[in-house]
């Protein structure tokens, strides 16, 4: 299951831009995320930089919900749903 679930993130990573942008972190604390704090909440880097953008398991999450729902953002509402880390 772990195996498949890295291999579907991969591709989906590969096939769809990330959308990452500092508004996002103001956006999920008012919708009361509060362990959304910066950058790294979704992604590796501290900074992620446009062309290198990797995302941690909370932002496989969100980038896997907007391919499920054909999505043209994130919706960071998808995070009421996650139960990772």
């Amino acid at each position: 299951m772990r195996v498949a679930t890295l291999i579907v993130a991969a591709a989906m990573l590969a096939a769809i831009p990330a959308q990452a942008k500092l508004a996002y972190v103001g956006q999920a604390k008012k919708l009361g995320f509060t362990e959304i704090t910066n950058c790294q909440s979704c992604h590796v880097d501290k900074m992620p930089k446009k062309e290198a953008h990797a995302p941690n398991e909370r932002g496989a999450y969100l980038i896997a919900m907007k391919a499920k729902n054909k999505a043209a953002e994130v919706d960071l509402n998808w995070l009421k749903d996650y139960k990772g880390k």
